[in-house]
Formats: C-alpha cells, structure tokens, sequence
C-alpha cells in the first residue's frame, strides 16, 4: 500500500527526510509477490547498509513488520545491518585458502587494522569480511577489495605482501581526503 506523501517519512526519524530513492525502489516493487528482498537488496545498494531508520520506513511502506525485515537482513549474508568502510576486504577462508595459509593472513589484517571480522577500522577505511570462497583458488591464498572504483583480486598473498597492500590502499585514502 503505497503511501500518499513521498516526502514525509513515516517511520517517525528525524534522520530519513530523503527517502526519494527509497521510495522509488518500493513504489517499483510494492505490488510484486516476494518484494522484500529485492526492496533490501536495492535499498541496501542506495545506502550502502540497511539502518533501522531505513528498516522502520520499509516496513511503515511496505506493511512488513520490521522483526520480518531484520529476520530477513539477519538470514542471508549479504545484507549489512552497520555502515562498511570505504574498502571492503573479503578474505577468501575456502579449503585451497586455509591450506594455502589464509588464517595467517587473516591474523596479518587484523593485527594490522586492528579490527577482526566483521569490523570496521575507526577510520572508516577499511572493512574485513571472511567469505566461503572467492573462486580463484589457483590464487590461494587471496583476498577481493571492493571501493567505489571497483574491485581488486589479490593471489598468492604473504603476510609482507598484504601489509604492504594496506598501507598502500590507506595511504591514497589519506591523501584523497586530504
């Protein structure tokens, strides 16, 4: 049922007075059977995470009840509930990985962002996830970087090797917004 008023949010947050692009997405789905996921797949993709004021506006659009929502978002690994860094790093943990020394490399990021899995550095520039598998197991072990100019595939990683490409990536990223 979708709302007169596209430019009032209902969800009551003084937070969402722009939901245009939210609003859009819904409207396009809002008479489709099985909509929620894709309205959190293409919300999720105009904000980058699903927040709870973007949650609580779905579902005042949609009449999904936010539990139904967050059950969705919490079930399937590719929604995110917190805000990512500016360079999302996802660790290949698959079995050619792990043989390959993956744990270590893991242990190398952490140590050297001070984050573990699932975290984001205080800075906001880096974001490490562990995934299943990346695919490029001739590479193993390796790590995937996502950032607003795209994606980057890193193989045969050492632990030298993955410090050297942090500090390169943080390094831009200092300098860019400086």
């Amino acid at each position: 049922m979708p709302r007169e008023n596209k430019t009032e949010c209902l969800c009551g947050s003084s937070e969402c007075s722009n939901y245009a692009g939210l609003d859009a997405i819904i409207d396009k789905y809002i008479d489709m059977e099985g909509n929620l996921i894709i309205i959190l797949q293409e919300a999720q993709e105009l904000f980058g995470y699903l927040s709870r004021d973007t949650v609580a506006h779905i579902s005042k659009r949609t009449g999904h009840a936010q539990a139904k929502i967050f059950g969705v978002a919490t079930f399937y690994a590719q929604f995110r509930l917190s805000p990512i860094g500016q360079n999302l790093i996802m660790l290949c943990q698959g079995t050619a990985c792990h043989v390959n020394g993956s744990e270590a490399i893991e242990k190398v990021i952490c140590d050297e962002l001070g984050i573990k899995d699932g975290e984001t550095t205080e800075d906001g520039i880096f974001t490490l996830n562990n995934v299943a598998c990346l695919g490029c197991c001739s590479l193993a072990p390796v790590m995937m970087i996502q950032n607003a100019q795209g994606e980057e595939t890193y193989g045969k990683l050492t632990q030298e090797g993955v410090i050297g490409i942090l500090r390169e990536i943080k390094a831009r990223a200092v300098a860019q917004s400086a």
